[in-house]
């Protein structure tokens, strides 16, 4: 990475059936060794699946579940003269987006069962319902933050 330029951001381009940036986004999380049309089918078979147990719009349950599971504070180490601290740090928007994004594939492929899609959507009912491995990981995140707001003022 250059250190004299900033990096432009590309776009992210809407995904075709629900024309949402965020469903295009988590079709990249998931996917595995340039197989995006397998990880498409995968989310697509997961939202089918939230639509038909809760019967609502599975897009909206998509949105609560990232909503839900964004951490708004992480915790980032910064050497101070030879002592390393846990500085609280409040998480962009974005960041915080993909994040939840990472956290949500990672512990749908860690939960027991045999098929990504069940494993992915009952990890995206969970998290719309705030409860879930990626909700746990969101709230440690954040209790690490608190326990740590002493070291507030190393702030870069």
């Amino acid at each position: 990475m250059s250190r004299r330029t900033r990096v432009q951001k590309r776009p992210v381009p809407s995904d075709s059936v629900y024309n949402s940036r965020l469903i295009s986004m988590m079709v990249r999380r998931i996917m595995q060794s340039g197989k995006k049309s397998l990880a498409s089918r995968i989310l697509y078979d997961a939202l089918k699946a939230i639509e038909e147990r809760t019967g609502s719009d599975p897009l909206e349950t998509f949105e609560r579940a990232v909503r839900n599971a964004t951490p708004l504070v992480e915790v980032k180490a910064r050497r101070v003269g030879g002592a390393t601290y846990q500085v609280p740090m409040e998480v962009r928007s974005e960041r915080g987006v993909a994040l939840a994004l990472r956290w949500l594939v990672q512990y749908s492929r860690q939960r027991p069962g045999r098929s990504m899609v069940s494993k992915l959507a009952n990890e995206l009912m969970d998290a719309a319902n705030e409860t879930g491995s990626a909700i746990r990981k969101r709230e440690e995140t954040h209790r690490m933050a608190e326990a740590n707001k002493a070291f507030a003022h190393y702030r870069y």
